[in-house]
């Protein structure tokens, strides 16, 4: 047995705790990154590491949520739709999830799985670009208010 620095007996390699619990949602996005379709496959090897010139995260957790694909700089969320998704329960679910993310700020986008079997390239492209320059300027959070005039359109 080893001390720790807090007098604690830790065995080797362990903090000595009990194990840790995840929330139920974390465990499914870590299951689900594992499980990535062949068209996310696809479609991830076109996007990470920056590949794009943004920054893009896979099986991204958003409230109760799992985002395909997500871009923080631009609150953009990429969502691939495969043939489950025309599935009446399966619209019902991903409505209510578009709801949600809509009303907490977020642009989703949906393509569709074939589009990306199609050209992966072209696809991941636009999405950089679209993360990239955002139809809609985002003030800076801190940043000064508008000038007179300036916050009505």
């Amino acid at each position: 047995m080893i001390l720790s620095a807090t007098g604690r007996g830790t065995a080797e390699g362990g903090g000595g705790g009990p194990p840790r619990t995840l929330r139920p949602e974390v465990a499914l996005a870590r299951k689900y990154r594992r499980e990535l379709s062949y068209p996310e496959v696809l479609l991830w090897q076109r996007l990470r590491d920056k590949a794009t010139g943004t920054k893009f995260r896979r099986r991204h957790l958003i409230g109760p949520y799992v985002a395909d694909f997500y871009c923080s700089a631009a609150k953009l969320v990429i969502e691939v739709d495969g043939q489950i998704h025309a599935t009446p329960e399966r619209i019902k679910a991903d409505r209510a999830k578009e709801s949600f993310l809509a009303e907490n700020g977020y642009r989703i986008l949906r393509i569709n799985a074939a589009e990306i079997l199609r050209d992966a390239n072209a696809v991941a492209a636009s999405f950089g670009t679209l993360a990239a320059a955002p139809l809609h300027h985002q003030p800076a959070a801190g940043g000064p208010p508008p000038r007179a005039g300036e916050d009505q359109g």
